[in-house]
């Protein structure tokens, strides 16, 4: 699943469709696409791993899901799910959610939510974790209400930076390490970006999908825990359990 990062990157790569008039609209997905015939982009915007396309009266929101892909002045051979063509080129999604909103979008989107908006409010971040208590670190870092974009990657290598178990319960967890998983989530956020648009964000993975420890030297364990039951990598060593 395409995390906050790549969907900003897709938002930065489009941001030329911005002001052009939608010519063409092709595409399997059960909305009325035809609605979008001859409309206007007004703007182009993500939050978290949602990409955002602003219209005259409604807002097309795309969620790339698990395997969902996109291609810009390009095609891949299966159908695309929403293909959109303008003056200066076409934008095509593929197996992917396409919905529409209404707008504005300040009723649907809270931006001091999302890890990478220049209005993120780490205060706020820490005090919904802070209602949680019960809530395990494993699965905190996963709540987009909370860290809208961060997803599996994110919550391997933020643990495993801040040396969290990942059943860590979010009570159990000193103050001060509460708040640095709020810092590290976001710093983890601009870094997976640069990685990204440099091309070795895989080259940078400390934890996961790896099997050794890179500070112990041991094995690194991997299992699907906690209520999202997403695949987790951890060293049993150097990453406490807090209980």
């Amino acid at each position: 699943m395409p995390e906050g990062p790549s969907i900003l990157i897709l938002r930065e790569e489009t941001e030329r469709f911005a002001g052009q008039r939608i010519l063409r609209v092709e595409g399997n997905s059960k909305v009325d696409l035809q609605r979008l015939q001859g409309q206007r982009v007004k703007a182009l915007r993500s939050w978290g791993k949602h990409f955002l396309i602003e219209l005259e009266d409604v807002v097309v929101r795309i969620h790339l899901l698990l395997f969902g892909s996109y291609r810009i002045d390009e095609r891949k051979d299966a159908a695309p799910r929403l293909s959109l063509g303008f003056a200066n080129g076409e934008l095509n999604f593929y197996g992917c959610s396409v919905q529409f909103l209404q707008p504005p979008l300040s009723e649907h989107y809270d931006w001091r939510c999302d890890t990478l908006a220049d209005d993120w409010d780490a205060e706020l971040a820490l005090t919904k974790l802070q209602a949680m208590p019960a809530t395990l670190a494993c699965d905190a870092i996963l709540d987009q209400q909370v860290f809208a974009g961060a997803g599996n990657i994110f919550k391997n290598e933020v643990l495993f930076r801040i040396r969290v178990h990942p059943l860590s319960p979010l009570g159990a967890l000193p103050a001060g390490k509460l708040k640095e998983l709020v810092s590290e989530v976001r710093q983890y956020a601009f870094d997976f970006l640069a990685w990204k648009k440099a091309f070795v964000l895989k080259q940078h993975w400390q934890a996961h999908r790896q099997s050794r420890c890179p500070r112990c030297a041991i094995p690194l364990s991997k299992a699907k825990l906690g209520r999202t039951q997403r695949q987790s990598y951890y060293c049993e060593q150097c990453q406490r359990r807090y209980a």
